[in-house]
């Protein structure tokens, strides 16, 4: 798959004036205000900001699990009002995700019965699941048989094989080794490359959001603004070791930061 086009490719998610308040013991709480952006059709977006900047507020709405108090959201041009049929979430806390009475395969199937399809076509979908991930020799062993970094690899390999027209990641390497976490990343690229999904990533980490996306949405402190669309132009091919070195990366890398900082400071985007 090459870079997507910002300019050609169909819209695959549209969050336009997004607003959430929380409201409870006497007060309201505005988390969310006038939050808009759009995603193409295959483009991998990060999500980043400072922590309590509603990272997750926002993606549990995009989800459909969180009422909007305002705005509104559509996928694939239809309004999300609920969980999407075709949108797909991987979790930071994988183990809570997955049922450990169940094996590595019948895992990745759930999803697939619920759907309603037969058992001959969630036997293939299950199986290019788990060969994209590496873990087909593990299909039969169960979660808690596996370390983390495994366990996430069956929690992407459910979404896959769910084959979602847009993936939701939350802060999906968060809990797990550095090596393991480079080792995630890649593969999230990969299967990019492979399936031309569309992603929106959610990230505390101002690397991996260069790393990985093509755009990196800076969030503002609460109430929650984009305050910067941040244009990722490295190398559609990318490598731990010689991407993170190259100077753009650092350049770009730095902008984002800069950008957290003044998050942090209660910056808000300019006119």
């Amino acid at each position: 798959m090459t870079d997507v086009n910002p300019t050609t490719a169909p819209v695959a998610l549209d969050v336009d004036r997004l607003a959430k308040t929380y409201q409870g013991h006497g007060r309201s709480v505005e988390a969310v205000r006038d939050l808009t952006f759009q995603i193409r059709r295959g483009e991998p977006v990060c999500i980043v900001g400072p922590s309590g900047a509603g990272k997750t507020t926002l993606l549990r709405c995009i989800a459909g699990l969180l009422d909007v108090s305002g705005g509104r959201i559509c996928l694939d041009g239809s309004p999300v009002t609920g969980p999407p049929a075709g949108m797909a979430v991987v979790f930071q806390e994988y183990g809570r995700s997955l049922f450990p009475w169940l094996t590595v395969r019948k895992n990745v199937e759930l999803p697939l019965k619920e759907k309603g399809l037969a058992r001959a076509a969630r036997a293939e979908k299950v199986g290019a699941a788990l060969a994209a991930v590496g873990l087909q020799d593990s299909a039969d062993a169960h979660p808690w048989q596996l370390s983390g970094g495994m366990q996430q690899r069956v929690a992407i390999a459910r979404a896959v094989a769910y084959e979602p027209s847009v993936l939701l990641m939350d802060e999906p390497f968060a809990s797990v080794d550095a090596q393991t976490r480079a080792d995630l990343e890649d593969l999230v690229r990969t299967l990019w490359h492979q399936l031309a999904v569309t992603v929106l990533f959610v990230t505390h980490d101002i690397d991996e959001s260069v790393y990985l996306a093509q755009r990196a949405l800076v969030l503002s402190n609460r109430p929650t603004v984009v305050l910067e669309d941040v244009r990722v132009d490295l190398p559609d091919e990318r490598d731990q070791l010689q991407t993170r070195s190259s100077p753009r990366f650092a350049e770009i890398r730095g902008h984002v930061y800069e950008l957290v900082q003044l998050a942090k400071k209660g910056g808000r985007p300019g006119p």
